[in-house]
């Protein structure tokens, strides 16, 4: 088949899409009777469809990866040479721009010094949870194996990630799970569980978790994993003091501390990394979507020397980190993420980030004073969120369907937004924007600007 031709006829490509291809998160009923859709073409933020329509895309490809925009040529054209040179190797070897990238990338992350590559953010959570449970053999004799994970957190898709999944209606129907996997209490200021506020909420959500290890046995806990704001689970920015005590936690009782990038890391809050916001130290830092912007594959486990050290003793032919990722030896992805690396600094990406940031809370926060519907509006850097509800007063949430309603509504009118959905009972009710680092003022109006429009058609 010559691609060429193939996407050359439009009517083709939609039938053969419907035929053959199972979309992501997607029920496939109403493509009985509507076409999929089809992306063909991106450049900066905009988006085109297989009928020529343009869209400006608020949350960078749908899934928040495309960092640094659409079309660059010269990640493409990088990652093109290196894959003539040389396309893979099997992990168990090396390669020049692993090792290449892994340098620039430690050195944003002070104090972290090992990179384990692989493919997708659930892999690489699912290989720090394969080091605890490792360490907990080598050296706590099996018992330090639990892992700690926040209620509205998210960390991928397999089963030991879903496992960890503060978020019921993505982990429905896949039971049952990898035993050994506890849930701590969200910290969701705007959603206090007692109602207490600032600095008072975020040393008792904080001593939630440590309520949690009590009740487990500090002895029995190896890790706690959380995302540093988060993402999939309504935009969550964690209370003042909130992570300066959790880490003081983790050290009182040699726990573990692993930090979910997947979403936030390489830029999306302003700094490299979202713990880099909150002055924490983690043990482990996973990541992947903005890592190269999606223009290859890479996720990355990034260790401290420490976790590294635990797994070069040789007393027993079982103690070395007994892993593999086919495609983390696949040399575009760290290809890839070089220049994606590069381009954030030369174009000062982290700057705009907090720039543009700013200028899109402010018109959020101007949206909620125009709609009563938005009860809070919340995040950092290209990382936002605005919660809808029916009454401010008593927080009741907008219906799911409603959110939806509006998703579509700017979707029509060339605009993509996301929103919590079919995630958390009952509260599918935030708005979510994340667009590529490279956003104008003139984008973000154009997006808050859909955003109005379709607040004030769906719910009036």
């Amino acid at each position: 088949m010559d691609l060429h031709s193939f996407s050359n006829d439009p009517g083709h490509v939609v039938e053969a899409d419907r035929a053959h291809v199972w979309h992501h998160l997607s029920q496939h009923k109403p493509y009985e009777t509507m076409d999929p859709r089809i992306i063909v073409e991106g450049k900066g933020m905009r988006v085109w469809d297989i009928k020529g329509k343009e869209h400006l895309d608020g949350v960078s490809g749908g899934v928040w990866t495309v960092n640094v925009g659409y079309g660059r040529e010269r990640i493409s054209k990088a990652v093109a040479d290196q894959l003539t040179k040389m396309c893979f190797f099997g992990g168990m070897a090396g390669n020049i721009p692993a090792a290449a990238f892994s340098e620039m990338l430690t050195d944003k992350m002070p104090g972290l010094d090992r990179v384990y590559y692989a493919n997708s953010g659930s892999e690489a959570n699912e290989k720090a949870f394969k080091m605890v449970r490792q360490i907990s053999h080598k050296h706590h004799g099996g018992k330090k194996n639990k892992i700690l994970y926040r209620e509205r957190d998210y960390h991928g898709t397999t089963i030991s990630a879903l496992s960890a999944s503060g978020q019921e209606e993505r982990s429905g129907q896949y039971g049952p799970f990898t035993p050994g996997f506890i849930q701590v209490p969200h910290c969701l200021e705007y959603r206090s569980q007692d109602g207490s506020v600032g600095e008072e909420y975020g040393a008792k959500a904080a001593q939630a978790i440590e309520d949690v290890i009590l009740r487990e046995g500090a002895d029995t806990i190896g890790a706690l994993c959380l995302e540093p704001i988060t993402a999939g689970g309504g935009i969550i920015v964690p209370p003042t003091g909130y992570w300066q005590r959790v880490q003081e936690i983790c050290r009182k009782y040699e726990i573990l501390l692993h930090i979910d990038e997947v979403v936030c890391g390489l830029g999306r809050t302003g700094t490299w990394f979202g713990y880099q916001q909150f002055g924490v130290q983690p043990d482990f830092v996973t990541m992947a979507k903005g890592v190269a912007s999606g223009y290859a594959a890479i996720s990355c486990c990034v260790t401290t020397n420490a976790v590294f050290e635990m797994f070069k003793d040789d007393t027993d032919h079982l103690s070395y980190f007994r892993d593999i990722s086919t495609f983390g030896g696949c040399t575009a992805g760290p290809a890839a993420a070089i220049e994606n690396m590069k381009i954030i600094m030369e174009e000062d990406l982290l700057g705009n980030s907090v720039d543009m940031g700013a200028h899109l809370k402010g018109n959020l926060y101007g949206l909620m004073e125009k709609h009563k519907w938005i009860g809070d509006v919340r995040g950092m850097g290209l990382f936002a969120g605005a919660e809808l509800v029916l009454d401010r007063d008593t927080k009741e949430p907008v219906g799911e369907k409603q959110v939806a309603a509006i998703v579509a509504d700017c979707m029509a009118q060339g605009v993509i937004i996301g929103a919590t959905n079919r995630s958390l009972p009952g509260f599918n009710n935030t708005l979510l924007f994340a667009p590529p680092l490279i956003a104008t003022k003139d984008d973000l109006d154009q997006i808050t600007d859909a955003v109005d429009h379709a607040i004030s058609r769906v719910l009036g």
